[in-house]
């Protein structure tokens, strides 16, 4: 939660989220479906070991257990960050977090999401509800909040997003791709033109986009996870839509210099 609050100030316009599914059906914000020992300890606070982290499942943990986990600990890869007490939040508070400080700053236009349902084939009933039960959690949260015109639904996994495309025609989709998934037969296999691309941003070459725009014009194209600013400065110049990054402040920084 502090991290989206700070997002906010920075100046951010989309808050990308992850959810998975708690064993009591709640939308929790998490980037893995388990607790991830370089971050996170158990509900004791008991140190995870490393290999054991797919035991503290969350898909098997009630949200009370996982409320005092606390995964606020520093990751090694993020030496700038500033480490605080944090629990793993439910969306729907996050969503009545920012959306209560968005409302409080002048002149800020309302903030977009893009929200990550973490859906394999393989995980199915294991980590996380069959796509229809997860898609009808997220989408119900969704609603409640007023948000959906402003959110985009992020998967690999291509069920979730064909669902949405059934279930509301009119919400926005991103199919996102590891670096080994070659990009037209994943969109190919999608089924349907969704309303943004999200290619692991090593991929993205002047060829590719190229292409992409001539057989695809009104695709965004929105690569992950971009922070270093050198690759900032390669994709702006390559024209991509949109930049997701775990260093808003250094994207900021590199568009105020440009203005």
């Amino acid at each position: 939660m502090p991290a989206f609050l700070h997002a906010i100030s920075l100046g951010v316009d989309v808050l990308e989220l992850d959810v998975v599914i708690s064993a009591d059906r709640q939308v929790v914000i998490s980037h893995e479906p388990w607790l991830n020992p370089i971050i996170c300890r158990g509900p004791a606070n008991e140190s995870i070991q490393h290999g054991s982290a797919s035991s503290y499942n969350l898909y098997q943990m009630p949200y009370h257990l996982i409320e005092q986990c606390d995964c606020g600990h520093p990751h090694p890869n993020f030496p700038q960050q500033v480490a605080l007490p944090a629990v793993k939040p439910l969306l729907r508070d996050v969503l009545a977090a920012t959306e209560a400080l968005v409302a409080q700053l002048p002149s800020r236009r309302p903030l977009g999401y893009s929200i990550e349902i973490k859906c394999l084939p393989e995980g199915d009933n294991i980590f996380h509800p069959a796509p229809p039960a997860f898609l009808d959690l997220v989408l119900a949260q969704l609603n409640q909040a007023g948000v959906t015109a402003r959110c985009t639904v992020l998967c690999f996994d291509a069920r979730i997003l064909r669902l949405a495309r059934a279930v509301n025609p009119e919400l926005r989709t991103c199919l996102l791709v590891e670096a080994e998934q070659d990009w037209f037969s994943s969109l190919k296999d999608l089924g349907f033109v969704p309303h943004a691309f999200g290619p692991n941003q090593i991929t993205v070459t002047p060829a590719a986009v190229s292409q992409i725009r001539t057989q695809y014009p009104s695709l965004r194209i929105v690569p992950w996870t971009v922070n270093e600013p050198a690759d900032f400065a390669r994709l702006i110049e390559l024209g991509v839509d949109g930049i997701t990054t775990d260093y808003p402040d250094r994207l900021v920084a590199l568009l105020d210099k440009k203005v």
